[in-house]
């Protein structure tokens, strides 16, 4: 068995049941090796670089796993397309979703290649990331 990473995430959803499609994830993480260890409460936000009706319901959680940082990708982007989400944003933009997960710190590691960037570049620039994270972070009074 693998080294036990500490890793945050962040989840959203602005389609459906938000709280449902990401309690779903959190679930569905359950079941790729990833154990959800603490939640921040929900977060709602309008969308952000798109135009949409639909506003966002965010959350921060704290989860551990013995996969590696691509690893834990991959798993992340299989629980996206089990829940419906068809294909990233691109460079055509951001645009309405079911769910998102992004890898927000994994350990202290600085990862920067063309699959994947730790900590995530833009999460202290948004609102929905670093507003539930700082809630996660004061009630594990860390």
């Amino acid at each position: 068995m693998g080294e036990l990473n500490q890793v945050y995430l962040s989840l959203g959803s602005n389609l459906g049941n938000r709280e449902l499609q990401i309690s779903d994830a959190l679930a569905a993480l359950e079941h790729h090796g990833v154990s959800v260890l603490a939640s921040s409460s929900y977060f709602y936000s309008k969308p952000l670089g798109f135009t949409s009706p639909n506003d966002f319901c965010n959350v921060c959680v704290k989860v551990c796993t013995t996969l590696a940082p691509l690893e834990l990708l991959q798993q992340l982007q299989d629980v996206e397309r089990q829940l419906g989400r068809e294909e990233k944003s691109n460079s055509n933009g951001y645009q309405d979703r079911p769910i998102d997960i992004d890898i927000i710190f994994f350990n202290t590691l600085v990862i920067n290649d063309d699959k994947l960037t730790i900590p995530h570049p833009q999460w202290n620039m948004r609102p929905f990331v670093y507003l539930p994270l700082i809630k996660l972070v004061e009630s594990l009074n860390i």
